[in-house]
């Protein structure tokens, strides 16, 4: 299936064509060209969707059922590799398959032994199999996955960068000998929360509502501190061109609502917030 140089076509009836038509997908979406075709509709035209060099996987839990026993020749005889994936060695489908695929199971979950539920559930489980090795096998990383995934709340979580969240807001920063008054401006202004503290344009600390808290319980003359007395320093940051997953992370394993940016130079660059994380659906 590596080798292949044309696409993994899925193939089965009933329940079994269920489970081969989301091993299709899977492999769509993770670097493995891939298409699912109804054994019941090839022989009666799709199998022209079938290109030379395609690879065939066909699911049946019998392998003896009636419409695989008739598109197997067919494959056959036009030269196509076929994978068989099947509870049942000794079957049509063993027989004509170049490499077989055990899918067998003690029983179905089912109460009267009939209904394909262990059995489907173990061709599922083969297939993400499959789909696990071959996503090692190609080094298919998780930019590859967001290229396929652009939407949704799982693309946002695969692609969207801090520099994306924090392209509007504010650049809330004052020195670190700011007056109180001064602190208090910045970040009412900045509606983040915080404020930077900067020393000869160097990031040093961090000032939030919590910090000006501490701050007032702290001194018995709190108009008289600088932003030096009530900073947080060595704050928690990230780099710019970060994940946005990554700034979430960070903020629930620290308990904080705002990140700082730098840029690789170290120097401030932004602020994201949680907010900007539940705007964009990240939560």
């Amino acid at each position: 299936m590596l080798n292949c140089k044309g696409r993994i076509v899925l193939t089965g009836v009933g329940k079994s064509a269920l489970i081969a038509a989301k091993i299709s997908a899977t492999f769509n979406s993770t670097g493995t060209p891939a298409l699912f075709m109804h054994a019941a509709d090839a022989v009666h035209g799709d199998l022209g969707m079938i290109r030379e060099g395609d690879v065939v996987v066909c699911i049946s839990q019998s392998g003896n059922t009636p419409e695989i026993k008739l598109l197997l020749p067919l494959l056959k005889s036009a030269g196509h590799l076929l994978i068989g994936m099947s509870g049942q060695k000794n079957s049509v489908l063993g027989t004509y398959a170049d490499h077989f695929l055990s899918t067998a199971v003690a029983s179905e979950a089912c109460p009267l032994h009939l209904a394909p539920t262990t059995s489907t559930t173990a061709q599922l489980a083969m297939g993400d199999a499959l789909a696990v090795c071959l996503i090692e096998e190609r080094g298919f990383t998780r930019d590859d996955f967001a290229r396929f995934h652009p939407g949704g709340a799982l693309g946002k979580k695969l692609y969207l960068r801090v520099d994306d969240l924090m392209a509007n807001n504010a650049l809330p920063q004052v020195d670190s000998g700011a007056s109180l008054r001064d602190v208090l401006i910045s970040i009412t202004s900045s509606r983040l929360g915080v404020t930077a503290v900067m020393q000869a344009k160097k990031l040093v600390g961090v000032i939030t509502d919590g910090d000006i808290r501490r701050m007032l319980e702290r001194y018995d003359q709190p108009e008289a501190q600088t932003a030096a007395d009530m900073m947080t320093p060595n704050p928690i940051t990230l780099m710019k061109g970060s994940y946005a997953v990554d700034a979430l992370e960070l903020m629930k394993k620290n308990n904080i609502t705002q990140i700082v940016v730098l840029d690789s130079d170290g120097v401030f660059c932004g602020i994201v917030h949680l907010h900007d994380l539940l705007r964009e659906g990240i939560l």
